[in-house]
């Protein structure tokens, strides 16, 4: 998979297990609620519901790989040519 993607997490949805920290911590981080957000490409926590941040290519399986095995099955990965989910709950 070569196509550009976008990760956010669904703050309500996440149990704070924090697999996802492990599997990509350049785009996964805690905030200060013990909730699980994405990171912008500067690095700085997007708290806003629904943010999205962009997966960078050598991170693309991490992250993949993150939304598979999260409990709280609260993080969305998606094109961003279409808006399909490619990794998450709402993936085929």
């Amino acid at each position: 998979m070569s196509e550009e993607l976008t990760v956010w997490i669904e703050q309500k949805l996440c149990t704070g297990d924090g697999l996802c920290t492990q599997y990509a911590p350049d785009v996964f981080e805690f905030g200060d609620d013990d909730l699980a957000y994405v990171k912008g490409s500067d690095q700085v926590l997007l708290t806003l519901h629904g943010a999205r941040a962009e997966v960078p290519g050598d991170l693309r399986d991490d992250v993949i790989d993150a939304a598979d095995g999260c409990p709280g099955n609260c993080i969305h990965v998606v094109r961003a040519s279409d808006d399909v989910e490619v990794a998450g709950p709402d993936a085929d």
